[in-house]
């Protein structure tokens, strides 16, 4: 770097840099914003935006759970119960009764010994990440890993190797060639909705004395037996260490990470995420174990998001809409430029309907998406409708 350029950057100031970052984004049509909502509790998939209705195909609620009387009642009488809000660290005053009911019953329908809360699943994610590995190790992860994982190792100082997304036979050459500690996968991919092959997964790691760590963010609550995640898809998937959050299909807020008592014991005394920070209040933990008694007693709803995954997928197949493999809830209609990944969206919000428009960095270069999420609480009317506006506009673009 020339002498020149030395002197320019030491004259930048935080404002200037922030300034022409933030145009340098808003030119590519980059530049992240928050939406404010009006919402109607009453009304789960419906919303306004400076007074314009719109139906919400963008929520991770898969279940409906966050408007479900008995979730909603759960943490009205947590807030009674125990005050709005858990006022300090875990390891002073804010561990309670209702984070060890809840951390128990997370244990119960998974098959773990022992779980540990977070506030968030990103805090979760990193704080095992950096608090489990060392700057000698290597972590072998599937290359659409979540960034929360990714920040973490990097963190650490360990070496992180990417394999092909869901390919078995390139994650063993990385373990053919770097002895890896652990591989890490999630359940259900963020952004494409497909499974990993956990079984073959979790065989590769055995054999080769590893830990698997599975992201089971998005599967949770709405894949395996019961809906309770990957533990519970086949005797054979052993899962060393699985991150759970509680504000997708459990409606809620907050995260877990569930393993042995020896992983949880090591992470209470070293993870400084979860030594430093307020602990998940009690209300919050209070509603998350009332939606797993939900999830447990009402099989129907997971029933009734997959009928209408299915009746999605039927409509975009009789609308020569091209779709991914996915038969989960997150269905991608990858369109791969982000301009016109970003006019179809609008279009579609001119017609009254929400979904996210997925661009780089999120996702990779030529991949831009829309990416719609499906819930319990869609009804066919909506979403024949949603299909017919999406069709007239791809088909005419």
């Amino acid at each position: 770097m020339s002498e020149s350029s030395n002197q320019a950057q030491l004259l930048e100031t935080l404002t200037t840099r922030i300034v022409n970052r933030n145009l340098a984004l808003n030119e590519q049509g980059l530049l992240r914003k928050r939406t404010n909502l009006v919402l109607d509790p009453s009304q789960s998939n419906y919303f306004e935006v400076d007074a314009l209705p719109y139906v919400n195909f963008s929520s991770n609620d898969y279940l409906g759970l966050s408007t479900s009387a008995e979730v909603v009642d759960a943490l009205h009488q947590g807030a009674k119960d125990y005050g709005v809000g858990s006022t300090a660290s875990p390891l002073v005053v804010g561990y309670t009764e209702a984070h060890v009911k809840l951390e128990k019953a997370l244990c119960d329908v998974t098959g773990h010994e022992a779980a540990l809360l977070f506030c968030s699943g990103f805090s979760a994610n990193n704080a095992m990440m950096k608090t489990l590995f060392e700057s000698h190790d290597v972590v072998v992860a599937d290359k659409f890993i979540h960034a929360s994982v990714i920040d973490g190792i990097q963190d650490s100082g360990a070496t992180l190797k990417r394999f092909t997304h869901n390919d078995v036979d390139s994650a063993k050459s990385y373990f053919d060639r770097f002895s890896p500690r652990a591989l890490i996968t999630e359940s259900v991919f963020s952004m494409d909705g497909d499974i990993a092959p956990l079984a073959e997964l979790s065989a590769l790691c055995q054999q080769n004395n590893a830990w698997l760590i599975v992201d089971d963010a998005h599967g949770f609550g709405v894949i395996g037996e019961d809906g309770f995640g990957v533990t519970r898809l086949a005797d054979e998937v052993k899962v060393d260490a699985q991150l759970v959050t509680f504000g997708k299909a459990l409606g809620g807020q907050g995260a877990a990470i569930l393993g042995s008592r020896e992983l949880i014991d090591f992470l209470v005394a070293n993870a400084r995420h979860y030594i430093y920070s307020t602990a998940l209040s009690p209300a919050s933990a209070a509603a998350v174990f009332t939606a797993l008694t939900v999830i447990e007693k009402q099989p129907e709803l997971r029933q009734r998001l997959n009928d209408n995954i299915s009746y999605f997928r039927a409509q975009c197949a009789n609308n020569n809409i091209e779709l991914t493999d996915s038969l989960t809830a997150i269905q991608p209609i990858i369109l791969g430029d982000s301009a016109k990944t970003m006019a179809v969206a609008q279009r579609l919000k001119e017609h009254g309907f929400w979904l996210g428009a997925i661009r780089p960095p999120t996702v990779a270069q030529g991949s831009a998406r829309l990416r719609l999420t499906l819930n319990t609480n869609h009804c066919q009317q909506d979403i024949s409708a949603l299909v017919d506006v999406l069709a007239d506009i791809l088909n005419n673009d």
